[in-house]
């Protein structure tokens, strides 16, 4: 598929996705349904282990949603494209493989939604993440009411969306908004470099994990250590588990396969 508004290649092992309408990505219905094609091509490619998301140029990640598309939709519009942006992100957080959104810039209402769907979160020091919905008369209605409080907590999200004030990049590592954030002439090598240390651990064993917790989160405890238990089961099933271990004991690396 030639995709008109992501770029999509294969670096090794790694998968890269960008949001390509700069200078500030803002995401529309085609970024949605193009995302929602390449992360089923990412899903059926045995070779890619690891993804990651980015935005084209140096000022923003994705700032928010198109505006100019969606002051023209009706009622009936915006469900639609609230229905395009949510298949997106539950996309992503079902893929079987890890993201890490490499937050290049802003990342405002619907960019920051994007980036909570991701597993992991790098930014470069002049990113900035705001929900400024209310101040339009909406709310964060891709996700971010429920995915940012399960990331930083209750008290913490319902200020940053009561208020709509940006957090930078500081702040967000300090409210674990963000796994990393450095300078933005290393985001992308360092982006990789964990995308590539990723991408060595065995497929089964990482969708096992991702699974257990982004299904774990939603339910009560007993239930979450149930559906751990599941998932560990199908792991320790696995011939990636013999391999492992049994390189762990010849004391050598593993190869893992996905099997």
């Amino acid at each position: 598929m030639e995709y008109e508004v992501l770029e999509y290649r294969v670096e090794q092992s790694v998968a890269v996705v960008t949001l390509n309408r700069p200078p500030y990505n803002p995401l529309n219905s085609q970024i949605f349904m193009e995302l929602v094609h390449v992360l089923e091509t990412i899903e059926d490619d045995d070779q890619v282990r690891a993804v990651i998301l980015t935005g084209k140029g140096d000022k923003a990640f994705a700032a928010g949603a198109d505006v100019h598309e969606m002051k023209g939709l009706d009622r009936k519009g915006i469900a639609k494209m609230a229905r395009l942006a949510r298949a997106a992100f539950n996309s992503m957080e079902l893929l079987s493989k890890p993201i890490i959104g490499a937050v290049n810039g802003l990342a405002l209402g619907g960019g920051c939604e994007l980036a909570l769907a991701c597993d992991l979160r790098i930014c470069s020091e002049h990113a900035k993440f705001a929900l400024p919905e209310l101040k339009l008369g909406i709310i964060p209605g891709a996700g971010g009411t429920q995915r940012l409080p399960r990331i930083i907590g209750q008290a913490r999200a319902k200020e940053m969306i009561l208020f709509g004030e940006t957090v930078d990049a500081r702040k967000a590592y300090e409210i674990g908004l963000v796994n990393k954030t450095l300078p933005m002439e290393e985001l992308y090598a360092s982006s990789m470099e964990w995308a590539l240390k990723l991408a060595e651990n065995p497929p089964i064993a990482m969708q096992a994990f991702k699974r257990s917790i982004n299904t774990g989160m939603n339910v009560d405890l007993e239930s979450a250590l149930l559906i751990e238990d599941a998932h560990s089961t199908i792991a320790f099933l696995s011939e990636d588990r013999k391999e492992g271990m049994t390189a762990f004991s010849e004391k050598r690396k593993p190869n893992f396969v996905g099997r």
